[in-house]
């Protein structure tokens, strides 16, 4: 069995026992992390889509560490005019690990 879930403005395919990078959440209590956007569900008996989400699904999950993404550049210049900036970025994440999938 497998969901679509939405969090963070992304989509991610998880099924149970995978391990995803999730954007930082703020209602993170404990180490017990739920989605409840969950857009669609498929598996032996088919596929349900939801309109936006399918309705009593959910998805659980455990958090496993916190971990910040990879650095980005961030890069500007204006050729001729002696104008260059240099700024980077690292995203805080989460790794959840997928543990039931309900619905």
């Amino acid at each position: 069995m497998y969901a679509v879930i939405e969090t963070g403005g992304k989509q991610y395919r998880v099924e149970k026992g995978d391990v995803i990078d999730v954007e930082l959440a703020e209602t993170v209590d404990g180490k017990a992390i739920n989605f409840d956007r969950v857009l669609m569900i498929g598996g032996g008996e088919g596929v349900r889509v939801g309109s936006p989400v399918v309705s009593g699904a959910s998805v659980s999950g455990v958090l496993v560490e916190e971990i910040r993404g990879p650095k980005i550049k961030v890069f500007k210049k204006k050729r001729r005019k002696g104008y260059k900036k240099t700024q980077g970025h690292r995203q805080d994440l989460l790794r959840v690990r997928i543990d039931a999938i309900e619905g």
